[in-house]
């Protein structure tokens, strides 16, 4: 998913019709397209979490009656209503709907399928369409996953972290260990053929030993496709200040990258590969095919507060708060708070930063001359695998994986 951070970047006013340049649709029929949902709203705020979300107490007195959870579906579908004037005669079907938060599954099941109604009745969903939902552990159970299969979600996203009670202590994790490994159970229950789990590494207190033990827990719980990222620990955050306090400690690069190392080992051999630096799959159809469009640049819709959108190298985000973002809709007018034209050379350095994480690699056609020196001197030190690179392109080996951000800083030059 695109995270929804809490601070929006600058850029020029977006129309309040909401109306992209002319040359954002060129060549739209080759570049598929997808949507983004967000859902702000979460029951208690996570330590480590600098995504735009709102607690019921946060929304009390701030615009809280149209920032109501009771009415957020109405809002987002009527901006999925605006979409489709924006996009005029874009006659793409929706190849990828993720629905993210924030905690998608506070709302009620027949909200989700309501959202993803608009967007088939709007633009039409792709025969294959990857229809994803995140959803808390403790959220869900039985009953609203059937809702939602169907309602037409074929994937499910728990966010699982840690199987260690201490570990989700730290992140302020409100679910018990053993609810998301039961909830993938039920997910197959119901009916879902693909689901994820996402984990955490590098909390403090962790040990390598508790990280062995939820890779285990994770991998037993039988899901096609796992997310691993090392915890970044943001400023403003609960748990930025209680480092900064001494309470915890820090935890430090060579023990994310150990951790690093062990997940990919675990999951080769339960037969897991990796096809983005931080994401593991069974099956190429177990891939996350809505993240991919954001890896690949390809265009997508993101609905909600703070969400970013991208269409044709015009990439534009929406006014943060819930009740903003209402007040808007309500009042006919674009929820978009501003955007930016990419021009040519973002793009290209764009490019390399994204699918330089990929299995798949990136072109070395994209890099300048200073970038194809620095290329040769990763080729060099093992960073690069050298069969790709003689067949044209820059692909990671394992090491530079671990080093994927210092090989990117380099090729872009």
């Amino acid at each position: 998913m695109v995270p929804m951070p809490s601070v929006l970047p600058d850029g020029e006013p977006v129309p309040d019709d909401g109306a992209l340049p002319r040359h954002a649709l060129e060549g739209a029929a080759d570049r598929p397209l997808g949507f983004y949902l967000h859902v702000p709203y979460c029951a208690t705020r996570c330590g480590y979490c600098d995504f735009n979300t709102y607690t019921a107490t946060e929304l009390r007195g701030s615009g809280g009656a149209l920032a109501s959870r009771d009415n957020y579906a109405a809002h987002l579908i009527e901006e999925v209503r605006q979409a489709r004037e924006v996009l005029g005669d874009d006659l793409r079907p929706v190849r990828t709907v993720f629905v993210g938060g924030g905690t998608p599954t506070l709302l009620p099941a027949a909200d989700l399928v309501r959202m993803l109604a608009a967007i088939r009745d709007e633009f039409g969903l792709a025969e294959d369409a990857e229809i994803t939902t995140e959803a808390n552990p403790e959220s869900v159970d039985p009953a609203y996953l059937s809702a939602l299969r169907e309602g037409g979600f074929n994937r499910v996203s728990f966010g699982m972290q840690s199987a260690k009670q201490h570990v989700l202590k730290i992140l302020d994790r409100t679910h018990t260990p053993g609810r998301p490994e039961a909830c993938v159970a039920e997910a197959r229950a119901a009916g879902f053929d693909h689901v994820n789990l996402d984990l955490i590494y590098g909390t403090p207190g962790e040990s390598d030993d508790d990280w062995r033990a939820t890779l285990d827990a994770a991998i037993g719980a039988g899901p096609d496709h796992v997310s691993a990222y090392a915890l970044i620990v943001e400023e403003g955050t609960q748990l930025a200040r209680r480092i900064r306090r001494g309470e915890i400690p820090m935890t430090d690069d060579d023990a994310h990258a150990d951790r690093y190392l062990i997940a990919d080992e675990a999951f080769a051999a339960a037969g897991f590969d990796w096809y983005e630096v931080s994401n593991w799959a069974t099956t190429e159809a177990g891939r996350c095919l809505h993240n991919e469009l954001y890896w690949r640049g390809a265009d997508w819709w993101g609905a909600g507060p703070g969400a970013h959108s991208h269409v044709g190298g015009v990439r534009w985000w929406n006014v943060k708060h819930p009740g903003a973002y209402a007040q808007a809709l309500a009042e006919g007018r674009s929820p978009g708070a501003g955007r930016e034209i990419l021009a040519d050379e973002d793009r290209r350095v764009e490019r390399i930063l994204l699918e330089l994480r990929l299995r798949e690699g990136c072109p070395l056609s994209l890099l300048k001359p200073d970038g194809l020196a620095a290329s040769h001197r990763a080729l060099a030190d093992g960073l690069l695998e050298p069969r790709p690179y003689e067949e044209g392109r820059a692909v990671l080996t394992l090491r530079g994986r671990l080093l994927a951000d210092a090989v990117v800083r380099d090729l872009v030059d």
